[in-house]
């Protein structure tokens, strides 16, 4: 579905970078396909050479000549940045955000005839790992959607919500790489106080996590039900899991999920 399609990003930062490696590494498009269009020329000489894609200064020629356009500069710069290609992308061009706060109804105005959509990806998508949710715009058909879903898939897992839910995914998995890493120190600093070294640690922390993490995904189960099959009578994980209940670990993090969302939506109002 992609083998003819010309691939634009305007905008070659860290996540525009993940999504080029996901799609050149898993064939989906030839490095040909794809230009990137990023005011540093630093970035665009190390982007050439790493991906063998090409790379310009002008966003006009990236706006025309893509039918597929990915928005992802900073949200400080996007106004202005649709405002200079608002007349330049074809209606037939899939306009893509992955520009925090952007809205739908703000990029509909900008491109009107054109199909819209957002997404909101996590940083894991650099290894492969992303989360990825997207919103289509009134324009956006399922072959738009089917299309977009196989870039960011190729960096990790997509799902589909409605523009609403934007906030709240933003407060989850947006936000959740953040809480992770967060644990993984702290598991870490629990190894050592125990008497591990800090890389022995570090590396017991993270896959465990990992683990626990690829466990219910690829099995389906209740994360509490996983739990129970870990937790014998009187053992240990019964009882390191009864001192993260006495402080309230549990309750902090979907706090922390709520306090998010809400920054997120206030974000958004700016």
């Amino acid at each position: 579905m992609l083998q003819d399609k010309k691939i634009g990003f305007i905008g070659g930062g860290a996540m525009a970078e993940a999504l080029i490696r996901g799609i050149i590494n898993t064939g989906l498009i030839h490095h040909q396909q794809i230009v990137v269009s990023d005011i540093v020329r630093e970035r665009r000489d190390y982007l050439a050479q790493t991906y063998t894609i090409s790379t310009v200064a002008d966003t006009d020629s990236v706006a025309k000549n893509s039918d597929i356009l990915f928005l992802a500069v900073k949200p400080q710069v996007v106004k202005a940045v649709m405002e200079q290609i608002s007349g330049l992308v074809s209606t037939k061009t899939i306009v893509v955000s992955i520009v925090a706060g952007l809205t739908l109804a703000t990029m509909q105005a900008k491109f009107p005839g054109c199909p819209i959509i957002r997404v909101m990806p996590n940083t894991p998508i650099a290894v492969g790992a992303g989360m990825s949710a997207l919103a289509l715009g009134k324009l956006a058909t399922q072959q738009d959607s089917e299309l977009v879903s196989q870039i960011f898939s190729s960096a990790g897992t997509v799902v589909n919500v409605g523009e609403e839910l934007m906030d709240a995914v933003t407060g989850l998995s947006g936000s959740g790489p953040g809480y992770g890493f967060v644990m993984i120190d702290a598991l870490t600093d629990a190894g050592v106080k125990v008497g591990l070294s800090r890389q022995t640690s570090l590396v017991l922390a993270a896959q465990t996590l990992l683990g626990a993490a690829k466990m219910v995904l690829e099995t389906g189960e209740h994360p509490a039900k996983l739990r129970d099959m870990v937790t014998s009578p009187g053992g240990t994980a019964i009882t390191g899991i009864h001192v993260l209940e006495q402080n309230g670990v549990r309750a902090a993090l979907i706090d922390a999920v709520a306090a998010a969302t809400k920054r997120s939506q206030e974000m958004g109002k700016k």
